[in-house]
């Protein structure tokens, strides 16, 4: 890298409006969709797209709620051709879908494309031409002019092959290729050049798609050049502005947001940003994120999983973990003041006391998506303790006391740390169950029985001490009292129940309870322990003695 970058690079200037409107606006309602899916993230695939793949992926786009697909470049190749004819022969478009198609200002091309709309309902034909001074300069060699002259004789080739189209409604589309990177008074020039051509109405309006092919500016520039040209159009009631941002400085849906703030009525993209270089718009992260302030964003994402396995299927990508909304951990904490946060926000959310999603560190509800509030924590060696009773308790309804929590969080943590990886809820579980429930030396209980006379209950404990047999009796208030004083007649050192409290397990626990007690030794010592029965009052036992073999 150069020590003095400016010797070789240059800022990008900026767009001269002092008076700049949008950075005081709000969104308040989604734009029109189109996905490009088909052709922009076709286009960048090592191996594109056959028909079938084509096919699945349009069916799936339809099933989202998108009105308008780019379902590709007919003229390019044969499979882009009998794609779109199988679509309109075939029937597969709704009625309300519009098919667009892309086209350079090239009259063959333009010939090609319209053969492939014949029939269709309702088709969008979208031509472009590259405006930007890099462009003129070295792939066409040509002046402003001349560039300008390109767009509008290709304008005229598609105004004059339209009566071939009867019966379809068409709209038309126009972009100035690099647009992002053109002077605005010349893309203002060459666009409105083109709507005098195929003279739009506010009643028949056209597409006037801006496109930043190639991020070169930060976003609130891009914002600029939306708004300094939805300001100086003629005609602008008679257009549909439409943004087409790429990611080369990995801020496409910011530029996206900010031009919709601009005055933008539409935006194309690519379900999670598929396309050239580093991608298009990511068109799931946008949408959600209209979705996370109330807003909607009339597309289906309710089983976003379901959507990545086809597109993934479809196109050999893979939804990055991190991916905004879309990846496999988005939804999940490692750090154990996060899961703490993030079990008490949920907690608080079933219970109603709030009226609005208000969750630590959790933007969406998962479930809203199609995903699960199981997969929100994950433990591993940086997790704490809420992160561990958060699993116990979502998979296995085993609800640890807070104090239990504190001792056993650390424990845990331990054994994940020595393996090195995350764990999961059923290994977390079997961690638990060694720990407490397991616990067989020196105590094993062997059977228990109680009488009750006057208010007075009497135990009577066979047990295992190290492997050998041994009785106590006992007497007090309750079986736990009279279990405790029998073992103070046999030289167990004093103790007392410091906690105690029960609950039901599941039903896949064959209806059991589980028990937990802390017991509390003359020295001040405290332990822990958990006993499970299909009897409460066995279970209770049982973690007696668990809390006695863990001292």
């Amino acid at each position: 890298m150069l020590k003095q970058p400016s010797q070789k690079y240059r800022p990008f200037p900026p767009v001269h409006l002092p008076d700049r409107h949008w950075p005081n606006r709000t969104l308040s309602r989604a734009p029109i969709w189109c996905s490009v899916d088909l052709r922009d993230g076709n286009q960048a695939l090592a191996v594109p797209m056959n028909v079938g793949q084509k096919l699945e992926m349009f069916h799936t786009l339809v099933k989202c709620g998108f009105k308008e697909i780019e379902v590709g470049f007919p003229s390019s190749s044969n499979t882009e051709f009998t794609f779109n004819r199988r679509l309109i022969e075939e029937k597969r478009a709704p009625e309300d879908v519009w098919l667009q198609v892309l086209v350079q200002a090239r009259e063959d091309l333009i010939e090609r494309t319209v053969e492939s709309l014949i029939g269709a309902k309702k088709a969008i034909i979208h031509l472009y031409n590259s405006t930007s001074p890099a462009q003129r300069r070295v792939v066409f060699g040509k002046s402003k002019d001349e560039i300008k002259a390109i767009a509008v004789q290709g304008a005229k080739w598609i105004q004059e092959r339209l009566p071939r189209l009867k019966g379809t409604e068409v709209m038309l589309q126009y972009s100035p290729e690099s647009f992002s990177a053109t002077e605005v008074e010349f893309a203002r020039e060459i666009s409105e050049a083109v709507m005098d051509v195929w003279q739009p109405t506010p009643e028949r309006k056209m597409i006037l798609n801006l496109p930043d092919t190639v991020e070169v500016a930060m976003p609130n520039v891009y914002a600029d050049q939306i708004e300094w040209m939805c300001r100086n159009l003629r005609n602008r009631d008679s257009l549909i502005v439409s943004l087409h941002t790429h990611n080369d400085r990995c801020t496409g849906v910011a530029a996206t947001e900010l031009g919709l703030l601009a005055g933008a009525d539409r935006v194309e993209g690519t379900l999670f940003g598929n396309g050239e270089r580093t991608g298009n718009l990511d068109i799931v992260t946008v949408a959600l994120n209209l979705y996370q302030h109330g807003i909607d964003p009339r597309l289906d994402f309710s089983n976003l999983n379901a959507l990545i396995e086809v597109y993934e299927r479809c196109t050999g990508m893979t939804v990055p973990p991190r991916q905004p909304y879309a990846g496999e951990l988005v939804f999940t904490a490692f750090s154990g003041s996060h899961q703490d946060a993030i079990r008490k926000g949920l907690a608080e959310w079933k219970t109603g006391r709030t009226e609005n999603w208000d969750v630590p560190y959790l933007t969406i509800d998962p479930n809203d998506i199609g995903r699960e509030y199981r997969e929100v924590i994950r433990v591993n060696s940086q997790s704490g303790k809420g992160g561990v009773a958060y699993l116990l308790e979502s998979e296995f309804g085993i609800v640890l006391p807070k104090e239990m929590q504190r001792e056993f969080g650390p424990l845990a943590n331990d054994e994940v740390d020595r393996l090195g990886r995350e764990v999961s809820g059923v290994e977390l579980r079997a961690m638990f169950w060694r720990e407490y429930v397991e616990r067989t030396k020196p105590w094993q209980l062997q059977g228990f029985e109680t009488e009750s006379r006057n208010g007075l209950v009497r135990c009577h404990a066979r047990m295992l001490r190290d492997g050998t047999p041994a009785e106590l009796h006992g007497e007090g208030n309750g079986p736990l009292a009279a279990l405790v004083h029998g073992f103070s007649t046999i030289g167990v050192p004093r103790f007392e129940i410091a906690s105690y409290s029960e609950h039901a397990l599941s039903s896949g626990e064959a209806a059991a309870a589980i028990a937990y007690i802390q017991i509390k030794h003359s020295d001040g010592r405290t332990r822990w322990g958990a006993g499970v029965d299909t009897n409460i009052e066995l279970a209770s036992v049982r973690a007696v003695l668990s809390a006695l073999n863990r001292s």
